[in-house]
């Protein structure tokens, strides 16, 4: 494949899942309606659906304006070769790959948060600000950005180093070692992540002794779900949203609890939330989700090697010279479709998945709990409870609101 075929295969996929990504959103704009569906009359009033869907039109317009903006900066670059160009400008005084490959991805990183701080400023500060959903002060937000990007600086540059040295010395048996080292990162973030990189942005703290223990330590007791870990975290110095979570394996495994959940539902519902939550670990969905996102890891390694052969792949992005670094870039732009299709089989095993932990908590506690604990959070959150069908595929990890309601309450 000659480099100008590349280049226009490169942009074509660009392009295309731009549109497409914009006309999924413009079918979900179609779902909107003015008046409250009697369908959700359960859920909102009409003064708070309307609220929720004053709140789909700012998020949809500022999505619009920022996706835009992304969009059209990042064509510039590759119609008029500037990655290539920084490449070269590199070389003129790097001569070592791996330095050049951290600078050129500095330099990018750097350049794309800087561009998109003051978007993420206005995004916390006016439109969470305006639906009452943001709690965090412009210094708890400067802070937050620096602690990401030097997290994100540490964590990846470190990788990219390895990745590249592994490269350089393994050959053919470059993308086997890839995986293997992913997939133990992989693991190795799943197991500790809530203990290491949680607690540098927020304070969990072991929940007390009372009620609410007492219910989740008799809950897990009667069905055989060993948990001494229980947290809380401040969710609530950040935004009202609530949510909850699992992470890690065996000893290791945790709940964590954001302190916003447990002010806005009842004891009992929130056993009803944890009930589905062990509902995932005991219908072995986490292990269902790392096995898949092993596979496609591998797959995507196996790929990428096989793109790595090609050195008109960097040439098509204006690079004089064949690098790891421009062959990354290339490739992730190359890898669209199939990135799209392992996300959408992805979102369908979600969905299938929340359905059964769902089931589980029917069966070993009660649906009404957990029925009332999601229309409370749908209500809080200002969730979109109907999107377009053709968006819901495409993008839901979870099923609509309104159809788990369903599922829990059918016999």
């Amino acid at each position: 494949m000659t480099t100008s075929t590349l280049f226009t295969l490169i942009i074509v996929l660009f392009v295309g899942e731009f549109i497409l990504t914009k006309f999924l959103w413009y079918l979900n704009t179609r779902n909107w309606k003015t008046t409250l569906p009697k369908e959700l009359s359960e859920i909102y009033d009409a003064k708070k659906y309307k609220k929720s869907m004053e709140y789909e039109r700012v998020k949809y317009q500022f999505w619009i304006l920022t996706s835009s903006i992304s969009f059209a900066v990042t064509l510039a670059l590759l119609v008029f070769g500037w990655f290539g160009f920084l490449d070269t400008f590199l070389r003129t005084f790097i001569w070592n790959e791996i330095l050049i490959a951290l600078a050129f991805f500095g330099i990018l990183s750097v350049a794309q948060t800087l561009v998109g701080l003051p978007f993420s400023y206005y995004s916390t500060f006016v439109v969470e600000q305006k639906f009452g959903f943001n709690k965090m002060t412009p210094s708890l937000f400067f802070l937050d950005t620096i602690k990401w990007i030097l997290l994100s600086f540490i964590i990846g540059w470190a990788l990219i180093a390895l990745i590249i040295w592994i490269y350089m010395i393994s050959g053919s048996y470059f993308w086997m070692i890839g995986w293997g080292i992913m997939t133990f990162l992989s693991v190795f973030m799943m197991m500790f992540y809530s203990s290491l990189i949680v607690p540098i942005f927020n304070k969990q703290t072991p929940l007390k002794e009372g009620k609410l223990r007492e219910k989740i330590e008799a809950f897990s007791n009667k069905v055989g779900f060993k948990l001494n870990n229980i947290y809380v975290i401040d969710g609530s110095k950040r935004s009202s949203k609530a949510n909850a979570y699992f992470s890690g394996f065996g000893p290791k495994k945790r709940i964590v609890l954001y302190d916003t959940l447990i002010k806005d539902l009842t004891i009992e519902e929130l056993v009803a939330v944890l009930a589905h939550e062990i509902g995932h670990y005991k219908r072995k969905h986490t292990l269902q989700m790392l096995i898949f996102s092993t596979l496609q890891t591998g797959a995507m390694f196996y790929i990428l090697s096989l793109a790595l052969a090609i050195p008109e792949v960097s040439f098509a992005l204006g690079a004089d010279v064949s690098s790891f670094h421009i062959w990354i870039l290339a490739f992730g732009l190359l890898f669209t479709p199939i990135s799209i299709l392992l996300g959408i089989f992805s979102s369908v095993l979600s969905r299938k998945n929340e359905y059964e932990a769902d089931a589980y908590a029917k069966e070993y506690f009660k649906a009404e709990k957990l029925v009332s604990a999601l229309i409370k959070l749908s209500r809080n959150n200002l969730s979109n409870l109907e999107p377009h069908p053709c968006y819901e595929f495409v993008n839901y990890s979870h099923p609509t609101v309104l159809k788990r309601i369903a599922a829990l309450r059918s016999k």
